[in-house]
């Protein structure tokens, strides 16, 4: 009976273990339709390395998380089924995606500088320094809200102005799902209280480590800010439809 019970746990692993893997198997099939294979593996990859970022950080803390999924256009995740004991740890777990995809991005980076003739691996590495710039907007649900938390709440409210001007310079239906997905958030950091339950708990932080993931921040944000500028700058330079 219980080498049953265990195969049938071998087997539940595994099976989402392959859901991870089908999924991400269809993201490169979409992509590669539209961008061509090599440009789609490489962009799934750095959205792999991203997403396992996440994974190796909540691990590395003791949090049960599931694999990545992925969905084609939207992007990709991984299910956290313990929550954070507590801000610093949340900020910790927000932190590891970013962090190890700008890495996956800057050895994309590298690689297509180092041969003159792999373009498309240069737009991946773009692709990669947008990506994790992106996810460090100030606000919940994006990795920048999740890191920013250790500081307060209130930080959320300048990750509004900041999506509000990217609907504006590029109009998607993506963003309009990220804003319904936001605004229980933004509703929150309006209404925090210092003396609020959560303050003296949850988001209970010494100032040391509220400095300490404030340098980590803002030191990613502003590389990311850089790479991504001057790496648009050199793919601009380029003839367009090498990207395959």
């Amino acid at each position: 009976m219980l080498k049953l019970l265990l195969l049938a746990l071998s087997g539940a692993k595994f099976g989402k273990l392959l859901a991870s893997g089908g999924s991400m198997l269809l993201s490169l099939v979409v992509y590669a339709m539209v961008y061509g294979w090599r440009y789609a593996a490489g962009f799934i990859v750095l959205l792999f390395v991203h997403e396992l970022g996440h994974l190796l950080a909540a691990r590395h803390r003791g949090l049960d998380v599931g694999w990545p999924t992925f969905i084609p256009f939207v992007g990709a995740w991984v299910e956290l089924k313990d929550r954070p004991h507590d801000a610093e740890t949340e900020a910790f777990v927000g932190l590891g995606g970013p962090l190890l995809g700008t890495l996956g991005a800057l050895l994309c980076y590298f690689l297509a500088r180092g041969e003159a003739d792999v373009p498309w691996l240069l737009a991946v590495a773009y692709a990669g320094f947008f990506l994790n710039l992106f996810n460090l907007i100030p606000l919940s649900p994006f990795d920048g809200g999740r890191i920013t938390a250790v500081l307060s709440p209130r930080i959320w409210l300048l990750g509004v102005p900041v999506l509000l001007a990217l609907a504006w310079w590029r109009p998607s239906p993506m963003l309009i799902l990220v804003a319904l997905l936001a605004a229980p958030q933004v509703w929150q950091a309006i209404r925090w209280r210092r003396d609020s339950p959560g303050a003296s708990t949850y988001y209970a932080v010494s100032t040391g480590t509220k400095i300490e993931y404030t340098v980590y921040y803002l030191a990613l944000l502003g590389f990311l800010a850089v790479m991504t500028h001057d790496v648009h700058e050199m793919l601009q330079a380029m003839r367009p439809g090498n990207l395959r």
